[in-house]
C-alpha cells in the first residue's frame, strides 16, 4: 500500500513549504499598515508541504473521482452529456479571461458581444422575447423567474396573487424557490404517467394564483400532451407559466417552450449547453421572458446601440440578482457549443437523447420494473427490480453498478415510485457503451437473484467500500483533524 492511500493523508512536516512568496517591490511594510485590531494574533494552521506532495495528493484524489470524462454518467435529470474540449480551449482565450468586470465597456466590446448574441440566441431556441444570462445557477434562474412573476403582477395593482401551483412530481427547487420568493405553494396531483392532472388543476385556478411551474417533458419524462389545453386555463384564470428548464435537452431544437404557451423560463445552461458541472458548480441559470415581461429583466442588461454594445439598466426591472453580468465562463462555453453544432446539430440533440434513452428501457424493461409504458423522452424510470423476492433495493442496484465502472443513475426520485430508478444516457453517449451499460444491469439482476449478498454488499472494488450511511449522516467526519483523531 502506498502511502497516500492510507486512511491518515496528513502530510505535514515542520518546515517544509512548496512556495515562495514574490519580493515586496511597493516598499509596503505590512506590518505597518494593518491595523492592531485585524492582525492576527496567533499564526494560521496551515499544513506545511512540499510542492510533490501537495500536487500528488491532489492528482491522487482526482483519480479517485468519477466524471463524464472517466466514464457513463447516467443521472436522471442532470444532463451529464460529455462537454466538447473545445469549449474549453476557447474558453480560456486570454483575451475573455483578462478582462475584470469593472472596466469601461468600450473595452470589453468582445465579451459584451458574446453575451448579447448568446441572449438571441437562446431567445430562439426557446421562442421567447429576451434572455438575461445574469442568474448564477438553475435554482437562481427559477427565483428570478419567480420574482419576475410577482413584479408583473403588482405592476398591474394585482397583489391578492401569492399562490403558484406545483406539480407533486416536481423537482425539490421548485417549491422551495416559490417559498424563497415568497409565494404560497398550492400542489397539484399527476396523474400515473407523471402528467399533470387537468381535472385536479381546474379548481386551483383562482384569482390569488399568481402561476404554475411545470418541466416538459415531466419529471417521469413523459411528454405533458395537454399543455395547450393547460397553457388556455391558467392565462384565462390570469396566471403565468414557468417552464423548469432542467428537462430541455430532448426538446432543444425540436419544441420551443414559448411555443407551447410559457411566459417564463430559465435554462440550465450548464445541462443543456454543455459546461462540466456538478458538486456544486459551475453553473449559470439564463431566465427568459415573453414580450409583455422583458421590461421586468434584471439589471443589468446588455443591449446593443448602433454598432456598440453597452450595459445599461431598465426602469422598470426588479433589481440586480447577481453580481455583473454572472458566470461568464459558462456563457463562453455554451456560446462555443452552440456555434460548433449550428441548426442541423442542434436540431439532432433531442431526437438522439430521446432514442438512447427509450433504447435503454425497452431493453432492459424483462428485468426491472417499468411502471409507465410508452415512448419516453430522454429519461425514463424504473421502479427498482422486478423480482423483489431476494431483497435487492434500488440502492444495492446503484452500489453493484460503481464495482463495474458505471456511475448509479438518480435512486429514489422521483418519489411517486418506492424504488425510483431514472436514467438518462443524452445525446452524447455512443451505442457501444449503452450496450455494455444494458448488459452489466442485466448481469446485476441476475446476480441479485442468485447471489443476493453479493449485491448487497456493493461496492467492493471502488476506493471506498461500502459504508455505514447512518453513521454518516450522524457523525460526519469533516476535516483531517477528527480523521487522524478517529485512526488513533
Amino acid at each position: 500500500m502506498k502511502y497516500y492511500d492510507k486512511v491518515i493523508f496528513e502530510l505535514s512536516r515542520p518546515g517544509r513549504k512548496g512556495y515562495e512568496l514574490p519580493v515586496n517591490t511597493f516598499g509596503v511594510d505590512g506590518e505597518k499598515t494593518i491595523p492592531a485590531d485585524l492582525m492576527r494574533q496567533a499564526p494560521l494552521e496551515l499544513p506545511e508541504v512540499s510542492e510533490p506532495d501537495v500536487v500528488r495528493h491532489y492528482t491522487n484524489l482526482s483519480m479517485k473521482n468519477f466524471g463524464v470524462d472517466t466514464g457513463f454518467y447516467p443521472l436522471g435529470s442532470c444532463t451529464m452529456k460529455y462537454n466538447p474540449k473545445i469549449n474549453e480551449e476557447l474558453c480560456n482565450l486570454p483575451q475573455f479571461t483578462g478582462l475584470h468586470p469593472l472596466q469601461d465597456a468600450e473595452t470589453a466590446q468582445g465579451a459584451l458581444e458574446l453575451y448579447y448574441n448568446l441572449q438571441h440566441a437562446l431567445s430562439s431556441l426557446a421562442g421567447l422575447a429576451e434572455f438575461t444570462l445574469n442568474p448564477f445557477a438553475g435554482a437562481h434562474g427559477e427565483l428570478t423567474g419567480l420574482m419576475i412573476m410577482r413584479q408583473y403582477h403588482a405592476s398591474r395593482g394585482d397583489n391578492k396573487r401569492i399562490k403558484v401551483i406545483v406539480p407533486d412530481s416536481a423537482h425539490g427547487t421548485n417549491p422551495a424557490s416559490a417559498m424563497v420568493a415568497g409565494l404560497e405553494v398550492v400542489e397539484v396531483k399527476s396523474r400515473p404517467n407523471g402528467s399533470i392532472d387537468i381535472e385536479d388543476l381546474k379548481p386551483l385556478l383562482d384569482d390569488t394564483i399568481a402561476g404554475i411551474m411545470m418541466t416538459n417533458p415531466n419529471t417521469l419524462g413523459m411528454f405533458e400532451t395537454e399543455i395547450v389545453e393547460i397553457a388556455k386555463l391558467v392565462h384565462e384564470a390570469g396566471g403565468l407559466l414557468y417552464y423548469d428548464g432542467a428537462n430541455l435537452n430532448p426538446m432543444l431544437g425540436k419544441v420551443r417552450p414559448g411555443d407551447m404557451g410559457f411566459d417564463i423560463m430559465h435554462i440550465n445552461l450548464h445541462k443543456t449547453f454543455s459546461t462540466p458541472h456538478g458538486g456544486g458548480g459551475p453553473g449559470s441559470g439564463p431566465v427568459g421572458v415573453a414580450e409583455h415581461l422583458v421590461e421586468f429583466l434584471p439589471n443589468p442588461r446588455v443591449k446593443k446601440v448602433g454598432d456598440k454594445f453597452v450595459v445599461m439598466n431598465g426602469d422598470n426591472s426588479l433589481g440586480s440578482i447577481s453580481t455583473f453580468l454572472g458566470n461568464f465562463g459558462v456563457m463562453m462555453r455554451a456560446y462555443a457549443y452552440i456555434l460548433t453544432l449550428g441548426k442541423e446539430g442542434i436540431r439532432n440533440v433531442g431526437p438522439m437523447a430521446t432514442l438512447n434513452a427509450n433504447y435503454i428501457k425497452e431493453s432492459l424493461k424483462d428485468d426491472y420494473l417499468l411502471p409507465i409504458e410508452g415512448v419516453c423522452k430522454h429519461e425514463f424510470v424504473f421502479d427498482g427490480l422486478k423480482d423483489k423476492s431476494t431483497g435487492v433495493t434500488t440502492l444495492n442496484v446503484a452500489k453493484r453498478l460503481l464495482d463495474y465502472g458505471f456511475h448509479a443513475p438518480t435512486i429514489y426520485f422521483p418519489l411517486l415510485f418506492h424504488e425510483s430508478m431514472m436514467i438518462e444516457p443524452t445525446e452524447t453517449e455512443s451505442l457501444e457503451t449503452l450496450d455494455e451499460f444494458i448488459e452489466v444491469l442485466h448481469k446485476v439482476a441476475k446476480e441479485a437473484r442468485e447471489t443476493p449478498e453479493l449485491v448487497k454488499e456493493a461496492p467492493v472494488t471502488t476506493q471506498v467500500r461500502k459504508l455505514d450511511e447512518t453513521k454518516a449522516a450522524t457523525s460526519p467526519v469533516l476535516n483531517y483533524k477528527t480523521l487522524k483523531e478517529n485512526a488513533q
